[in-house]
């Protein structure tokens, strides 16, 4: 697989060698899908909570007399059936989101998603990508000299400059292969990969 080599300008220069394993899969849309559902699911905290009828803040007076009204029985504002009453069934705070994918598949799902960035045109490789000081607006500056506004970066290797630059830029993720998600990679409309973490990759998900 050919992979476009971009020059400091955003254009294409010349091509890279890339391994077809990683970057020339058929596309499996729902493998992709189950990864990248599977992905946010197990990032859920799992923090929410309801509360049942007996922990709603209520008062035990009878709302009304019991005969008479016309109305239905009640005995308590804190019954489900009422507004602002407990929950039958309440959620609790450890409620468990997860889902387990396989390591094979995880992998598989991986390489779809950057075979389809590539044929996509939305998957591109650079020599390097590094700054002279921790400044945000040095590294604006070299993105949008390139042409791009949301961009994902895996890099090799990420020093203290590069990090420190793109944490506060929008749109922006700078990340090395071992931690390259597949929801990141959906999202961000352009994906750039350094020389060196092509072999990186490669050795993940191949």
């Amino acid at each position: 697989m050919q992979l476009e080599l971009l020059n400091e300008q955003g254009q294409a220069t010349s091509s890279v060698d890339a391994p077809d394993t990683v970057f020339a899969r058929e596309y499996n849309e729902a493998l992709v899908h189950q990864v990248v559902v599977a992905f946010q699911a197990n990032a859920r905290q799992g923090t929410r909570a309801q509360l049942d009828r007996g922990e709603v803040k209520h008062t035990t007076k009878k709302p009304f007399r019991q005969k008479g009204t016309g109305r239905a029985r009640a005995g308590m504002t804190s019954s489900p059936l009422w507004r602002g009453g407990g929950r039958i069934f309440p959620n609790r705070p450890d409620e468990n989101f997860s889902q387990k994918v396989n390591k094979k598949m995880y992998r598989a799902g991986m390489a779809s998603i950057l075979s389809q960035l590539a044929r996509d045109g939305r998957l591109a490789v650079v020599e390097s990508l590094s700054i002279d000081a921790p400044k945000t607006k040095l590294l604006a500056q070299k993105f949008k000299a390139m042409g791009l506004n949301s961009v994902m970066v895996i890099a090799d290797q990420i020093d203290d400059n590069l990090a420190l630059a793109s944490r506060n830029l929008a749109n922006v993720l700078v990340v090395e292969p071992r931690y390259a998600d597949p929801l990141s990679l959906v999202f961000y409309k352009k994906v750039l990969v350094t020389k060196g973490a092509i072999e990186q990759l490669k050795e993940m998900f191949a």
